[in-house]
């Protein structure tokens, strides 16, 4: 009766052909999401800290970055990576790295890391900045050390500002991972785009639909309930 009723609105014989396959594409699309997050957040952390230097140079090197991955498209800068390590192959197997970028699921990681890096960059120094130069005074005057002072006073304070922009963040990037297909990556929408091609059958794009629309909704669940934990002191009682 269930199968039946559940016939009526899908088509059977195509959910048992492509069903778990989609399932392992999604699979594959966490697993390059999160990595590439965590990368991210440690890479933007020293470009946010390059951003606040004093010194020009590394100031302005760390702006540039910045600046060329928040400016332009991501997929442009997935082709870039992609197929111009082609281009340098001969100079990449002698420095032992063709076999990093030869792949396309390294390509995808590399690229989305690196895209992720720069807005996470800014999300972290704008924290940082908004808050009052009293607390790292504070910390000088309890003599703690400047990294002690950044990882136990101001870093902390800062997260807690940029918790939203930074789930933000994290679902952009779990939408924009669709365009990881493109370069052979079998994620979800590389599974689907795989099944649309023998099937002809524009359902499977629904249910990528309905499978990103689940995975944004319980990362935001989730992030929510983190952020109100995270903040539960800042509450007035």
């Amino acid at each position: 009766m269930i199968r039946d009723a559940i016939g009526l609105v899908v088509d059977l014989n195509l959910l048992d052909r492509y069903g778990w396959r989609m399932l392992d594409g999604l699979w594959v699309t966490l697993k390059l999401v999160a990595i590439t997050f965590v990368l991210g957040a440690v890479l933007g952390l020293a470009v946010a800290l390059a951003r606040l230097s004093r010194n020009r140079v590394v100031a302005g090197i760390a702006f540039a970055y910045v600046y060329l991955f928040r400016g332009t498209p991501l997929l442009a800068q997935l082709f870039v990576v992609y197929y111009g390590a082609g281009q340098f192959r001969e100079p990449l197997e002698a420095a032992g790295l063709w076999w990093i970028l030869r792949d396309a699921w390294n390509c995808a990681l590399i690229t989305f890391t690196l895209n992720t890096a720069a807005y996470q960059a800014e999300i972290l120094r704008g924290g940082i900045q908004s808050l009052p130069k009293g607390q790292a005074e504070a910390a000088a005057a309890l003599g703690l050390r400047p990294w002690q002072a950044l990882f136990k006073v101001v870093l902390p304070q800062a997260l807690i500002v940029g918790l939203r922009p930074l789930g933000n963040e994290l679902i952009l990037m779990i939408k924009a991972s669709a365009v990881a297909s493109l370069v052979t990556v079998y994620d979800l929408m590389g599974v689907t785009r795989l099944a649309f091609s023998r099937s002809y059958n524009f359902e499977v794009y629904l249910w990528a639909a309905v499978l990103y629309l689940a995975l944004v909704e319980t990362v935001r669940r989730v992030w929510t309930l983190g952020e109100r934990r995270l903040t539960r002191h800042m509450r007035p009682a």
